[in-house]
């Protein structure tokens, strides 16, 4: 799923490159949109049906509509975790708002952004959707765990498959209790050979007799401490296949492909390969 910030003040028609785009990009693929309130909707309003609920001791409500429209109020939800739900099936997704995500975006009028900021208009009427789409389609996809995991299972030996291995590799917030936490790291990498090495890792794994579908990740910017930031999933026809797949995917995921990282602890900045 490619995911796209929109960015800028109220009367710099955020919404308007947000239907702009939406309508374009409907035409290739599946979209969704995400609006960052800066208030909950007025499901809990009081009399409300939902408001009962939650006065009652309900933790948390969801409103369902016959058109299939929700709204949920009683939890906290972060922009990530919402981004997870939608990444299995939807090729797009447009967020309004979230200046300081690191998610790519369009920033509308002089309105500050976090990186990374791939267009910058006036006015989301005058926005170039052309450029905006190209420079969208140049980034990595937003991938979880569960995205390869559902693009193995749709695999044409799937059928014979009797296990999906995965390795998640996440952030480690500190190596031990005396060790200064982690607030994040930094990957960077040699676009063209890391497609390639990754490709030849693919192919030579899926070549093994049992495994039938392969898939590896490995995100690159900034990662935060508790966050994910490498997949491996393998379909085989038993567990052994799988196990042995995964583990020798990780494995030469690390020594093979040319990924650098950057730690930024408490205390200092360092790139692991000059350590």
């Amino acid at each position: 799923m490619h995911v796209l910030g929109i960015v800028g003040h109220s009367e710099t028609g955020k919404t308007t490159l947000v239907e702009r785009l939406a309508e374009r990009l409907s035409a290739s693929g599946r979209v969704a949109t995400v609006k960052h309130c800066t208030h909950p909707p007025d499901v809990d309003t009081e009399g409300k049906d939902t408001a009962r609920h939650r006065a009652a001791g309900a933790a948390e409500t969801v409103a369902l509509t016959d058109d299939g429209e929700w709204y949920a109020t009683g939890t906290e939800r972060t922009l990530a975790e919402t981004l997870d739900d939608l990444a299995p099936d939807y090729d797009y997704a447009l967020v309004e708002g979230y200046t300081g995500a690191s998610i790519p975006k369009v920033v509308l009028g002089e309105r500050e952004a976090a990186d990374p900021v791939i267009h910058r208009a006036s006015r989301g009427a005058d926005a170039d959707l052309d450029t905006i789409i190209e420079a969208l389609r140049e980034r990595d996809p937003y991938v979880t765990l569960e995205t390869l995991v559902d693009e193995v299972k749709a695999h044409p030996d799937e059928t014979f498959s009797g296990a999906i291995a995965t390795f998640t590799g996440r952030v480690r917030a500190r190596d031990g209790p005396e060790d200064p936490p982690t607030e994040y790291l930094e990957f960077e990498r040699y676009d063209e050979v890391a497609a390639r090495k990754l490709a030849a890792l693919r192919e030579d794994l899926e070549a093994r007799d049992g495994v039938y579908a392969v898939r590896l990740h490995h995100k690159t910017g900034v990662v935060e401490a508790g966050e994910d930031i490498v997949f491996v999933v393998v379909l085989a026809g038993h567990r052994t296949e799988a196990f042995r797949a995964v583990e020798d995917g990780i494995n030469r995921l690390k020594e093979e492909v040319p990924l650098f990282k950057k730690e930024v602890t408490v205390d200092e900045a360092f790139w692991a390969h000059e350590r």
